[in-house]
């Protein structure tokens, strides 16, 4: 069984203002186009808010909710015959690039690939290795496997995770809280 993650656990249930029903043409998008459309969703009254603490807050709301109508869009590619359980992932470099990626399995079950595994290495076949978030969308709000924990954790134990469900309610986390004790080279004496 998983171990919980002990810091910085936040659950939110999504508000009024989070993202109903947009539609990103490619899930690899720049960011600040999510964050357009996502926009254009939204009333002048819903946008507006007093005071740079509040205008910080609703940015990061902002992104995790982007993050997570991607990861719910890429979500529906996934192939998943045998298990039927369907993953999508959303993954925000720090370039702004958001790499999406659903779970693909295979029917030797060792050769299936999880979704942000497929986020990372579409990422890293384009020479990105910086990630700032990922969002990772399944029917419960399912943590990532032990794989994809130790893969993600290659990149760096700072990147947020959220963890969200098909409704928009998510937790929020990082790799390292995720991973605490991941395997690492520099780790091993010679």
């Amino acid at each position: 069984m998983d171990a919980k993650p002990t810091k910085r656990r936040r659950t939110r249930k999504p508000d009024s203002a989070s993202v109903p029903n947009v539609e990103i043409a490619s899930p690899d998008a720049t960011f600040l186009e999510a964050i357009s459309v996502v926009e254009e969703k939204r009333t002048k009254e819903e946008v507006q808010i007093a005071g740079a603490e509040d205008a910080a807050r609703a940015e990061v709301e902002t992104v995790i909710n982007v993050l997570i109508e991607i990861a719910k869009n890429t979500r529906e590619n996934a192939y998943a015959p045998y298990s039927g359980y369907c993953v999508g992932a959303a993954l925000l470099a720090t370039d702004g690039t958001v790499y999406g990626g659903c779970n693909v399995e295979n029917a030797s079950y060792g050769m299936s690939i999880c979704a942000e595994r497929t986020a990372v290495v579409k990422a890293i076949s384009e020479g990105v290795r910086d990630f700032e978030a990922i969002a990772v969308v399944t029917e419960d709000a399912g943590t990532p496997c032990g794989a994809c924990r130790q893969f993600l954790s290659e990149f760096g134990t700072d990147t947020m995770v959220i963890l969200a469900d098909i409704h928009g309610h998510y937790t929020l986390t990082t790799v390292g809280e995720l991973l605490p004790y991941a395997f690492r080279l520099t780790d091993v004496k010679s």
